[in-house]
């Protein structure tokens, strides 16, 4: 049985892809509850803080007290990884217009 679903603001060991280090930070969950059942793996965005350059295809987090994170976030739609379900720890979750709105960027993203 999955411990996240799609929406979950999550802390995980996050894979840089500039170099060989991983970080624990926040992510996004994006994949369905059947990819964990079945491999124990996640989909996650790396969610980072606002203060940080934008990038094209970020979304921000407004609703902090659901979520989890301590500071003004955006989700970076374009920087996606799969990590180990087990890894993962639950923070809280983001609202249904952020996930649709992330979910729009993603789709654009994948060519879908």
């Amino acid at each position: 049985m999955a411990n996240f679903k799609r929406g979950d603001v999550i802390k995980v060991p996050f894979p840089y892809t500039d170099r060989s280090t991983r970080q624990s930070r926040p992510a996004l969950v994006v994949s369905s509850s059947d990819l964990e059942d079945t491999h124990r793996l996640l989909w996650v965005l790396m969610i980072t803080s606002a203060e940080n350059r934008g990038w094209p295809g970020d979304v921000p987090i407004n609703n902090l007290a659901d979520t989890g994170l301590p500071v003004a976030s955006v989700i970076r739609t374009a920087k996606i990884a799969t990590i180990e379900a087990d890894d993962a720890i639950k923070l809280g979750k983001i609202s249904a217009t952020v996930l649709r709105q992330t979910s729009k960027h993603l789709a654009r993203e994948l060519g879908v």
